[in-house]
């Protein structure tokens, strides 16, 4: 199958397609010349995307700056360098404010934008309750530390920390019991967000839901034990487990609600 099919198969946009086709390009120029490569931030839609274009060769990894990060860029590492070598490519920084100001992620990522930085070199944005962490490319952090100054009405003070000293937050969990008619996607949204099945069934179909990072448009589609589930504009769930089956033959389920 030639290149651009391949893209017209996988893309369905036409940003879709600019962007599949740069990085792929980055990524198999790096390959051939067996030298290192590292793409702009990637969110989990657009590393499906990359992953289902190239595959899985020897060498190729998404990084974010941690392990649990949702944006990762793509990276090519030939067989003489390790890992070390992406802590030169992404920065992680910490902006300091008062306690009191609780400034939001929207207001991070509004600030950095009206700052004119572009989202694609923007990783997570990790706002805890007197700081925040953020992963940026390497090039880019100068710049940022310079010019960012404020997030809303909140005065900042930033620096450059180790990428394992970033404060990765912890997430508060309400844990809901419920019976559902099966274990499909869109039964386990409406369950968990509290919506009805059809308008649940009615985002997954428009592009709005994930299973475990990966866009997933069947609402039918059975949803296991330890499965995580998005839904745009509502939030994150797992499934924690199976109960049992009730007497009407109704399936018990516990699922996780991520606040």
């Amino acid at each position: 199958m030639e290149r651009r099919e391949k893209i017209e198969q996988i893309a369905k946009t036409p940003e879709d397609r600019m962007l599949l086709a740069k990085v792929a390009d980055r990524m198999e120029t790096a390959m051939a010349r067996n030298i290192p490569a590292v793409s702009c931030f990637l969110s989990l839609r657009e590393q499906d995307m990359v992953r289902r274009y190239l595959g899985s060769p020897e060498g190729f990894l998404f990084f974010g700056g941690f392990l649990e990060a949702e944006r990762k860029a793509a990276c090519f590492l030939p067989d003489y360098l390790d890992e070390s070598y992406l802590e030169t490519e992404i920065t992680c920084l910490r902006a300091s404010f008062y306690k009191g100001d609780a400034p939001t992620h929207r207001d991070f990522l509004g600030a950095l934008m009206g700052a004119g930085i572009k989202r694609e070199t923007v990783g997570d944005i990790l706002v805890g309750k007197t700081s925040c962490d953020f992963f940026l490319t390497s090039e880019i952090a100068p710049y940022v530390l310079q010019n960012l100054t404020g997030a809303g009405r909140t005065h900042l003070s930033l620096s450059e920390i180790p990428l394992g000293e970033a404060c990765i937050p912890v997430p508060e969990i309400q844990e809901l019991r419920d019976t559902v008619a099966s274990c499909r996607l869109d039964s386990i949204l409406s369950s968990g967000f509290r919506v009805a099945r059809s308008l649940a069934s009615e985002a997954v179909q428009a592009g709005k839901a994930a299973i475990n990072g990966l866009p997933c448009e069947k609402p039918d589609k059975q949803v296991e034990p330890g499965d995580t589930v998005t839904l745009r504009g509502f939030g994150k769930l797992r499934l924690k487990e199976i109960s049992g089956t009730t007497k009407k033959g109704r399936t018990a389920v516990v699922i996780q609600k991520f606040i």
